[in-house]
């Protein structure tokens, strides 16, 4: 069993029994949807083994801080992953680079390194996917529990904006991500006419 491995065991364990229950879309889901596109983006992006390694690393830390509170979860997680990386034989560089790529991700994102890129885009993979909207209800109904949207017509308007000021990184997912995520913008655009 790998290093990512046994990270792996350890969180979802952790998130299963931790993460509270309206967390819909930020779940074990999210987290392995994140996972998966780590491995498929960096591949493609021909990365090293070991810069693959930091970044499923950074993937299944990234939003670990929900298990605390939803505001500031990034620095919690890196929290979580500098009290806890040691015990699985990383140095402080990796252990800082890891928290550099989770930072990243806190939008609006601003990633300043290729593996930032990476896992930047990972995150959001679903915005240019055919399971755009399956995975955009979870969100809805997550973002309706805690009150930060009251009806659908502002959630589509909320959508419309972040997909209108959200921009991919990497060559990998501008070109097979991209396109879907422009017609998704162009579908809600309508819906928001009717």
């Amino acid at each position: 069993m790998t290093r990512v491995d046994k990270i792996k065991t350890d969180i979802m364990d952790r998130l299963q029994k931790g993460l509270p229950g309206h967390l819909f879309y930020h779940g074990i889901d999210h987290t392995l949807d994140v996972l998966n596109a780590v491995q498929r983006i960096g591949s493609l992006e021909k990365i090293s083994e070991q810069e693959m390694e930091l970044l499923q690393v950074a993937a299944l830390y990234h939003d670990c801080g929900f298990l605390v509170k939803a505001s500031g979860h990034e620095a919690i997680a890196c929290d979580f992953a500098r009290e806890e990386l040691p015990s699985y034989n990383f140095n402080q560089q990796d252990i800082s680079t890891i928290c550099d790529l989770i930072m990243a991700t806190k939008v609006p994102q601003q990633p300043s390194s290729a593996l930032e890129k990476i896992l930047c885009d990972a995150d959001l993979d679903y915005l240019g996917r055919i399971d755009f909207h399956d995975i955009a209800k979870k969100l809805y109904k997550e973002l309706q529990s805690t009150g930060v949207v009251s009806s659908e017509a502002e959630w589509n308007r909320m959508q419309i904006n972040f997909l209108s000021n959200h921009r991919y990184f990497t060559q990998t997912s501008i070109s097979s991500r991209e396109p879907l995520k422009a017609q998704h913008l162009e579908a809600l655009k309508l819906l928001e006419e009717n």
